[in-house]
């Protein structure tokens, strides 16, 4: 066969290929047409979606703010003009627990509800109710909303620590300098960890705290203070 002939046969067969191709187009110009509005729906609801999920993200928000106002509020006869009022402690407390509950149930497993009910946990503490505090600490830290779960996390430590179950804090403190977090840093839980065994293993603290020293700003200072009371309790 010619070389013109085997040239002709493949334009003829790119020609087929081609004409195939626009009969199908037109046969399934409807499907076609079908999918292009489907996506242009998916487009549409993904801007949709967008919007709504950034509208709903501050209404949260705004839930959350006027809780933390709430929290902040003056009790007694001289009120702040820039915060709301209360004329007792427990109408206070009742007005916190209804804001900051609020916002869990209505918003269940976002971060506004975890912070919710980590305040919660301190309103609890204030009131030095230490059961419902640990109890709060303990769902906003499982509840792995990171990095708010965090300080949830060392919160409760530091409850035990002061609680005596120094075991269950410095777990927490190993795990948290494992996975720092904006919110609690390496360094923080160390020398928190340091200070939690001091009294049982002071070596252990001081090589902990020796290479926060070397450095300036408020690590180093934290680190300088607490070996200065781990040396005070070394102390006879």
């Amino acid at each position: 066969m010619d070389r013109l002939t085997r040239k002709e046969l493949k334009t003829d067969k790119f020609a087929a290929e081609v004409g195939e191709v626009l009969d199908f187009l037109e046969e399934h110009r409807r499907q076609a047409t079908i999918a292009g509005i489907a996506i242009v729906a998916l487009l549409v609801a993904a801007v949709g979606g967008y919007y709504y999920t950034k509208r709903q993200h501050s209404i949260r928000q705004a839930a959350l703010r006027e809780a933390l106002t709430v929290f902040q509020a003056t009790v007694g006869d001289v009120p702040n003009p820039y915060l709301p009022s209360f004329k007792t402690e427990e109408e206070k407390r009742r007005a916190v627990q209804k804001a900051f509950t609020e916002i869990i149930e209505r918003y269940p497993g976002s971060d506004e509800a975890v912070i919710a009910t980590y305040y919660l946990g301190v309103e609890a503490l204030n009131r030095g109710d230490t059961a419902e505090a640990e109890k709060r600490f303990r769902e906003a830290a499982e509840a792995d909303r990171q990095p708010y779960s965090s300080q949830a996390a060392y919160s409760l430590a530091q409850l035990y620590d002061r609680q005596g179950k120094t075991e269950q804090a410095q777990k927490i403190y190993r795990d948290l300098m494992k996975h720092p977090t904006v919110l609690v840093s390496k360094e923080q839980a160390t020398i928190a960890l340091a200070r939690s065994i001091g009294k049982q293993n002071p070596e252990e603290a001081r090589k902990l705290l020796e290479p926060l020293r070397a450095g300036r700003g408020p690590v180093s200072r934290a680190a300088l203070t607490a070996l200065g009371e781990l040396q005070q309790g070394a102390t006879p």
